[in-house]
């Protein structure tokens, strides 16, 4: 699979799903070599944002204990994506839908990679430029669910269907990303 296709997987339902469903790449196998690795992206660009530039970027921002902030930040974006993987089976195994487990989980890996590529913003002290960065990346996100569950699915020729799991697999992806935004705020 090559770069392109990935790149379009967010605005199709049919290039690149398949071909990633026949590789049956491992849950293993994705969470280290997936989310692992790009779940460090936010906590490190953070940590470097807020020690570097922080009070430039956010008044207070620079006085906060970022090694923890980060820590628990990176740890629990790996717990999200195994509870993500689970909902996303859960929510869309119903009689007009089907999901595998690794598909579910496959999903869970791949619909984060907005988010975190996102985190590559705050490399800028612009409030305003990362907040409108997130939202897109956020708009990206959703789309690469709709499109998963169009593509991964059996029996998904239903959008309705597929709307209403997307729309309860984001709202509670937008809902975990909220309490990981809490922590670091609150911290």
């Amino acid at each position: 699979m090559n770069v392109t296709t990935l790149l379009q997987l967010p605005f199709t339902r049919t290039l690149g799903w398949k071909e990633l469903q026949r590789r049956q790449i491992s849950i293993p196998s994705l969470a280290w070599l997936v989310v692992v690795p790009l779940s460090l992206l936010p906590p490190v660009l953070l940590y470097y944002a807020g020690t570097h530039y922080g009070d430039a970027f956010v008044a207070g921002f620079g006085e906060r204990p970022w090694r923890y902030i980060t820590t628990i930040l990176f740890l629990a974006e790996l717990l999200t994506f195994f509870v993500m993987g689970w909902l996303i089976h859960a929510v869309v195994n119903s009689e007009e839908m089907s999901i595998s487990y690794h598909d579910a989980y496959l999903l869970a890996a791949l619909a984060p990679l907005p988010l975190w590529t996102a985190s590559l913003a705050l490399l800028i002290p612009s409030l305003l430029f990362n907040v409108v960065v997130v939202l897109a990346a956020l708009g990206i996100s959703c789309s690469l669910i709709y499109h998963g569950l169009q593509g991964l699915c059996e029996r998904g020729d239903n959008d309705v269907v597929a709307m209403s799991a997307t729309y309860t697999v984001m709202a509670a992806g937008v809902l975990a990303w909220g309490l990981l935004m809490a922590i670091v705020w609150a911290y």
